[in-house]
């Protein structure tokens, strides 16, 4: 970076910290988020977010190899006990935290020694991605659902009106926090599960819907621990339920025109809306180990539960693993897609970044959707089953061409390792063993 861009930079953090610390703001939470799919912070006084700003905050690369559990792996470029890195605060990102009074958040992106970005941060994959759209005359808007399940539960019925009044201080407090940090919340309501929850939010940039992603993930759990409850992220929280998903909706622009809509193509789709989609469609069985990572999350994707087992997609059908949404007739701007197979294991920046990648390799080959499903696939027949398992998911990810060049070697294999490493740590044991060790980590 120039030197005048730091001194700008250095003085904009000026600024800020000290609107921060008149506000009674004292500490700042730096997050970026592993292979392993958990937010990992170095926190720092909020006064000391100008030199943070020019000098960045030490952290070791060895998290890049982190499992769940916190044990590591290594690959050809990661994991060890050498080397360092610096981890650089996005300023357009800070918020005060309306969920932890004297705190504010950032995300961060990872930087070597020597200033040059570190290959396997995430959040500079998704960027990467994002401009690579860019430099098409594309951009994406994105928005993540945010599904969980707080204990202890109450017996509300699903989707029911009772779950609000049971928990109407803790919903409240949750939607009053998201608002008051500028969160720009659509809705949010009780799911299936007892105690489970969804909020969604309107969708943005990839970078910024992964980042709300986090910042809306830390801030439920930050409003469940004051009102006394625990927030369970995982894909299962109970072996033979109804999991947790984190479906990602997705829309294709191009000079302020939505491409998923008011086109002459089926559903009123353009030729490139319909063959971004169509390669995200083609890639699934690669995606499944970026957006489904974890062995609890094929305890989740289960054919008939709304979860996407199948590789298809079909016009508002919520068993498709692609669900396309027109929107209202004289909306085309709502038109977008929904890719339902994601869950809260998956790191929210290496699923906007590859589910771009993916796209922009359909739009290369001029793909086709194929013929759209109707109704239940498990009840309909003839749609191939997505993998069943982490191992079947990787096989398909590392034979992917498309994300390995994507993502880079670094970046690629880091992650491949991790998804090793926890299908061999979870190898014997039980769907109740697997959920129990995973739901409360993400």
């Amino acid at each position: 970076m120039r030197s005048e861009q730091v001194r700008e930079r250095v003085q904009r953090a000026r600024q800020e910290a000290a609107r921060l610390v008149a506000e009674g703001v004292h500490a700042v939470a730096l997050t970026s988020v592993d292979n392993a799919g958990i937010a990992r912070v170095k926190a720092v006084p909020a006064a000391r977010l100008p030199a943070v700003v020019e000098r960045g905050v030490g952290m070791s690369p060895c998290f890049d190899a982190f499992l769940v559990d916190d044990s590591a792996t290594s690959s050809r470029y990661s994991g060890g006990p050498d080397g360092d890195l610096r981890l650089f605060p996005d300023l357009d990102r800070l918020t005060v935290l309306a969920g932890q009074p004297g705190w504010a958040w950032a995300p961060v992106d990872r930087y070597d020694q020597q200033g040059g970005e570190h290959p396997g941060c995430q959040r500079l994959f998704a960027r990467r991605m994002t401009d690579r759209a860019a430099e098409r005359g594309l951009s994406l808007r994105m928005g993540f659902e945010t599904e969980w399940t707080v204990s202890p539960s109450l017996e509300g019925p699903a989707y029911g009106m009772a779950r609000i009044v049971e928990r109407s201080a803790y919903v409240g407090d949750v939607l009053g926090a998201l608002l008051e940090q500028g969160v720009d919340v659509l809705q949010i309501h009780p799911e299936y599960t007892e105690g489970q929850f969804e909020v969604s939010v309107a969708p943005t940039d990839p970078v910024g819907a992964a980042d709300l992603a986090v910042l809306v993930r830390e801030t439920i759990r930050a409003v469940s621990v004051r009102h006394g409850l625990t927030p369970f992220f995982g894909p299962v929280v109970t072996a033979g339920g109804v999991g947790n998903g984190a479906h990602l909706h997705l829309s294709l622009w191009q000079d302020g025109r939505n491409l998923c809509g008011g086109g002459d193509g089926r559903f009123a789709m353009t030729a490139d809306g319909e063959s971004f989609l169509a390669g995200v469609l083609a890639a699934l069985p690669a995606l499944l180990a970026v957006g489904a990572p974890s062995p609890a999350s094929y305890l989740r994707l289960e054919p008939s539960r709304w979860a996407g087992a199948f590789q298809c997609w079909g016009l508002e059908n919520r068993e498709a693993a692609l669900r396309f949404i027109t929107g209202a007739p004289d909306d085309p701007d709502a038109a977008n897609a929904e890719v339902k197979c994601f869950d809260p294991a998956a790191n929210p920046y290496l699923a906007v970044g590859a589910v771009i990648a993916a796209g922009l390799a359909g739009l290369d080959a001029k793909a086709m959707l194929p013929d759209p499903v109707s109704g239940d696939p498990a009840v309909v027949g003839g749609k191939p089953r997505l993998p069943a398992s982490l191992p079947e998911a990787l096989r398909h990810f590392t034979a992917s061409d498309v994300l390995r060049e994507a993502m880079g070697d670094p970046l690629f294999e880091a992650f491949a390792a991790v998804r090793q490493a926890e299908s061999a740590l979870f190898e014997g044991k039980s769907a109740q063993e697997i959920a129990d060790a995973t739901r409360g980590r993400y």
